[in-house]
């Protein structure tokens, strides 16, 4: 088996280049691999379509990626919430692009594109705007929309657990869109907040095997967004 650790987030997004598309585990901030996207930031990499649940909050994390200037395109769901103000501001200014996309819908898509599924009819979204230049077909005398299956060149998730192999275990609802975007991408990165040696984890509480894993880094105490929201921090 392969040990699939890794120094650090530097090493852990170093395969990422311009114009990329980076699918970003969270939910809000449940989830959310703080260490991981600042990495991306130092990185570099410009002309990005991150696919995220949400855009962000404070200048940390995904909004700092975004006001770095580093996100072209953004698809997600909820493109404003609670202390999320770049992501807006830039969007009014017509500086990034957005395809909303239902939450669910969202899900699917991505495990959708992980599956090899190029596409899917949904119910979700006949009859507004979000249907708009979309096939739409009828099945049971209810309207459903074509929507496309999503896959990425790198996703950065975070893992509760991992061990050398990078097999997964998430902190409850933390795991949200990061099983999923594991199986969605050409690369997955991942930040571990407990890093143990091959044959310590119960396979029967795996959540994600090592087979859709490629790198993991030991990150012992990652920051958490809110406290870095509340105490005005930005990145870099």
């Amino acid at each position: 088996m392969i040990d699939k650790r890794t120094a650090s987030a530097a090493d852990a997004v170093a395969t990422v280049g311009d114009g990329a598309t980076v699918m970003i585990g969270g939910f809000g901030e449940a989830g959310s691999p703080i260490e991981l996207i600042h990495a991306l930031i130092d990185n570099g990499a410009r002309g990005l379509t991150v696919v995220n649940n949400n855009t962000g909050s404070g200048e940390v994390g995904l909004a700092a990626l975004i006001k770095n200037g580093q996100v072209d395109k953004m698809i997600c769901s909820y493109p404003r919430s609670a202390n999320s103000t770049v992501f807006p501001d830039l969007y009014r200014a017509g500086e990034i692009e957005l395809e909303l996309v239902p939450q669910g819908t969202l899900a699917e898509r991505i495990r959708a594109g992980g599956a090899g599924i190029a596409a899917f009819f949904t119910p979700t979204g006949a009859g507004t705007e979000l249907a708009n230049g979309k096939e739409v077909r009828d099945f049971g005398g209810r309207p459903h929309v074509l929507e496309h299956g999503l896959t990425a060149d790198l996703a950065l998730i975070k893992a509760q657990v991992a061990d050398w192999h990078g097999n997964l275990v998430f902190n409850k609802t933390a795991r949200n869109f990061a099983p999923v975007m594991a199986m969605a991408a050409k690369h997955t990165s991942v930040q571990a907040t407990t890093l143990v040696t091959p044959g310590a984890l119960d396979p029967e509480v795996v959540v994600t095997p090592g087979i859709f894993v490629d790198l993991v880094v030991h990150v012992e105490t990652p920051a958490q967004e809110s406290d870095l929201v509340a105490n005005g921090a930005s990145y870099p």
